[in-house]
């Protein structure tokens, strides 16, 4: 294969001619196609390859890092020189770590043929299909279809090496017709396994339910969080799951590993074998994959570590490579029979911390909000502000659904939560 070849040969040329103590080398290359869709119709088509090629030397602690975009001898030889010549100049990292050694890779696969093979005729058809079903609702349909290809090489001086090969497929639309508007977003590794049908029904679900919102009072509310709204509140909990923030003690999770401090009911981890699921062959600082449970029914097992912390606890360094939190088996009609009344939110959006000690946020919700009682959806109502801090909101989970693949790297149930704190009412 060509791009491995050229690797390889500017593996040789790093080696022959970088002096530095010690180094990092990564190769990172991607094919891309994007097609965007607006007022009904496509607007934009974006592809071509892109190279980025980056050289991280050290002189004792002393480190510099450059980037070129091409394979080719000048260049390499200008990293080389320009990197050196960096960490010459630098004063001495207090928090510099060798770089790793060779290790074993576990076996992964993150390539599926059906995406790479993906074409843009195919794109465009599925893409009509939206178009067609808001055309019928006398709606307004946006969005962006993506195809990626991507790889990823990696070495060291002190001997590791690992090449990966990843794809993927994304598709989000947001549906608009006066004060209605709404949006469903997917991914998936596989494009065999993408419905766009079904991506259609649910956004048909959520459009249709939307007409005619009225206030709801806020204040504590039984919610059902739908995956996408679920997943949006993990990535401020990955945030700020950090190992050395929180034994610095500004975050909540300070002296809390090997505790319960979730919920009995939640359950976080990363794991190589979902065949669904971007599996963490290799970090981008040469860690080799592992599967890793964050938290076990409620229990801190591990949190977020980088290499120099790691090494400071002696400890391995680590980091999610993908999301899955266990569900259950709940459907979302058994969850509103469980609770007198509450609501139903498909999303959540600007979030942001409001004291990060105690792990409070504050967000919105978006794409629409139902009010259900007595086991039936009544109404639409207006958007809310919420303040909400994660860890004792799971010990509110009273019923969990089936985890599903929200994302290509994300699998995540619908939670019903008791008691979510709605803080005042939005009109938009």
């Amino acid at each position: 294969m060509k791009e491995i070849q050229n690797i390889r040969n500017a593996v040789k040329f790093i080696q022959s001619n970088c002096s530095a103590d010690d180094y990092t080398f990564s190769v990172n290359n991607s094919d891309q196609h994007y097609t965007r869709f607006a007022q009904n119709g496509i607007t934009q088509h974006i592809s071509g390859q892109k190279q980025s090629v980056s050289l991280s030397v050290a002189f004792a602690a002393r480190t510099g890092t450059a980037s070129v975009n091409r394979l080719d001898q000048d260049s390499l030889l200008n990293l080389v020189k320009t990197a050196e010549s960096l960490a010459k100049l630098n004063q001495p990292d207090p928090e510099f770590v060798p770089s790793e050694p060779a290790c074993e890779l576990p076996e992964v696969d993150n390539f599926s043929t059906n995406t790479a093979e993906l074409t843009i005729e195919t794109m465009v058809d599925n893409i009509q299909k939206c178009v067609e079903n808001a055309r019928i609702r006398k709606a307004i349909v946006s969005g962006i279809s993506e195809r990626n290809i991507n790889t990823s090489y990696f070495m060291t001086k002190n001997g590791f090496e690992g090449y990966d090969k990843t794809t993927s497929f994304s598709h989000s639309m947001t549906m608009k017709k006066d004060d209605v508007e709404t949006k469903v977003s997917n991914s998936v590794l596989d494009h065999a396994k993408f419905d766009m049908n079904r991506q259609i029904d649910l956004l048909n679900s959520q459009f249709d339910s939307l007409k005619k919102p009225v206030e709801l009072k806020p204040g504590r509310i039984p919610v059902i969080l739908r995956p996408a709204a679920v997943l949006q509140w993990m990535f401020y909990l990955i945030w700020t799951f950090d190992r050395r923030n929180a034994d610095e003690g500004v975050t909540p999770f300070t002296g809390q590993i090997g505790k319960k401090f979730f919920g009995e009911n939640f359950s976080f981890r990363s794991r190589l074998d979902d065949p669904d699921l971007i599996a963490g062959k290799f970090s981008p600082e040469g860690i080799p994959g592992s599967n890793i449970d964050w938290i076990e029914r409620g229990v801190i097992r591990n949190m977020t570590t980088d290499r120099y912390y790691g090494k400071k606890l002696q400890i391995p360094a680590m980091n999610p490579y993908n999301i899955i939190l266990d569900g259950g088996e709940t459907s979302e009609s058994e969850m509103m029979q469980m609770v007198d009344h509450g609501v139903i939110v498909n999303n959540l959006w600007y979030i942001r911390p409001v004291d990060r000690k105690t792990g409070e946020w504050t967000g919105l919700t978006r794409d629409g909000v139902l009010y259900f009682e007595k086991g039936e959806v009544k109404h639409s109502v207006y958007n809310f502000r919420w303040n909400e801090i994660l860890h004792t909101a799971t010990e509110r989970i009273l019923a969990l659904g089936p985890a599903i693949q929200q994302e290509y790297y994300a699998r995540i149930p619908t939670l019903l939560i008791d008691d979510f704190n709605f803080v005042d009412v939005t009109t938009f």
